[in-house]
C-alpha cells in the first residue's frame, strides 16, 4: 500500500475539529514533503519524525513521501501531528501491517528518540474522540487531562496512553498495553473559597449591589478611589455564585487545557476568577497577534467571570465584571 489515511485533531480555539493526515508514497527523488496550510512547527516535523522512525528501528524508503493534511483551508500548528505522520509513513511504505485504522485518532509530538511528548489541547480532543466513537491515543504525559474525560460525569471518553512510537504500533497490531491505574476524583463540593464575603466588615450598600448581581447575573461597574474595596469585593463576588454545571466545567476544564494549565479535580465545578494586572493593556487583555485566541480571558468572558482593575490617570481605579450570560 503507497497510500494512508490517519485521523487525527487540530486545535480551533476550544473546538477540536477532525483532520486526516493522507500519506502518500511515490516514486521520484527521496523527499518528505507536507501541505495542507502548515506552520512552521508542523512544517519542522518532517524532521522530527525522520529521526523519530530511524531511532525507532523503523527505515525511511527512499521515495518521494508527500503528506496532506485536510481539510487544506483549517490552520494547522503545534507537534501534535508527528504521531500520526510517523504512523501514516509506516502504514504506507508497508512497515506497518495493521488491520484497520478507522477507529483511532491519534496525537502526540515526538521525540527524536521515539518518545510520544505531552501537548496542549489534549481534553477537547478526547472529547471530540469520544463523541466519534473513537480511541484516542495519546501521549502519557496527558494523564492527567485523559483521566478528567473519565472522571466527571456522564463521560466515558475511551483513550489509550503510549509512551513511544512502538507502543502505537503495538496498539494497531491488537496488543494490550499496561496503562497508569491512577484516578483522578472530580469531586462537586460545596464550593469552599479561599476568600468569603463575611470576611468583609462594613460596605454594607456594596455587599447589597454584590448580591443583586449575583442573583440576577447582572455585569457590573465599580468607580472609587484606591483603596476602597472595589478588588476585596470583586474576589468575593464569585463565592455567591452556584457552583459551575458539568456542561459548564467541561468548558472551563477545556479552557484550561488549550492555554496548558494544570486541571485539578477537586476544582472542576469552581467558577474561575479571572484578574489581570492593573497596568495590562487593552491589547494584553483582548489578546493580539496570531495566537489571540489563547488568551482565557475571552473564553471565560463567554460564560465566566472576567475582573478588571484598571488605574486611570488622577488616581482613580476603575473595576468592571463581566457577568455570566
Amino acid at each position: 500500500m503507497n497510500l494512508s489515511s490517519i485521523i487525527s485533531r487540530a486545535l480551533n480555539g476550544i473546538e477540536s475539529p477532525i483532520v486526516t493526515v493522507e500519506v502518500h508514497v511515490s516514486n521520484g527523488l527521496p523527499s518528505l514533503s507536507i501541505v495542507g496550510l502548515p506552520e512552521a512547527s508542523v512544517k519542522e516535523s518532517k524532521d522530527r519524525v525522520r529521526s523519530a522512525l530511524l531511532s525507532s528501528g523503523f527505515q525511511i524508503p527512499p521515495k518521494r513521501i508527500t503528506v496532506n493534511l485536510a481539510p487544506a483551508d483549517l490552520p494547522k500548528s503545534g507537534g501534535r501531528y508527528d504521531l500520526p505522520i510517523a504512523i501514516g509513513i509506516l502504514i504506507a511504505t508497508g512497515q506497518l501491517d495493521c488491520p484497520s485504522v478507522e477507529g483511532f485518532e491519534f496525537i502526540g509530538e515526538l521525540a527524536l528518540n521515539g518518545e510520544v511528548r505531552a501537548i496542549k489541547g489534549a481534553l477537547p480532543s478526547l472529547l471530540a474522540a469520544h463523541a466519534a466513537s473513537r480511541i484516542s491515543v495519546l501521549p502519557e504525559g496527558n494523564l492527567a487531562e485523559a483521566l478528567l474525560s473519565q472522571s466527571a460525569s456522564d463521560l466515558s471518553a475511551n483513550f489509550v496512553l503510549i509512551r513511544d512510537l512502538k507502543e502505537a504500533c503495538r496498539v494497531l497490531l491488537g496488543e494490550a498495553l499496561t496503562q497508569p491505574k491512577t484516578e483522578l476524583k472530580v469531586s462537586n463540593p460545596s464550593l469552599d473559597y479561599p476568600q468569603d464575603l463575611a470576611d468583609v466588615s462594613g460596605q454594607l450598600q456594596a455587599k447589597r449591589v454584590l448580591e443583586i448581581a449575583a442573583s440576577g447575573h447582572h455585569s457590573l461597574i465599580m468607580v472609587g478611589p484606591p483603596g476602597s474595596g472595589k478588588s476585596m469585593l470583586a474576589s468575593r463576588l464569585v463565592t455567591l455564585l452556584p457552583g459551575l454545571t458539568q456542561q459548564e466545567a467541561i468548558e472551563s476544564a477545556t479552557i484550561h487545557s488549550i492555554t496548558g494549565q494544570e486541571i485539578g479535580g477537586e476544582d472542576f465545578y469552581k467558577r474561575p476568577f479571572v484578574n489581570p494586572h492593573h497596568t495590562a493593556s487593552a491589547a494584553a487583555l483582548v489578546g493580539g497577534g496570531c495566537h489571540f485566541s489563547l488568551n482565557p480571558l475571552l473564553f471565560h468572558k463567554r460564560r465566566y467571570q472576567s475582573f478588571v482593575d484598571k488605574n486611570h490617570p488622577g488616581s482613580v481605579s476603575y473595576f468592571s465584571y463581566k457577568a455570566a450570560s
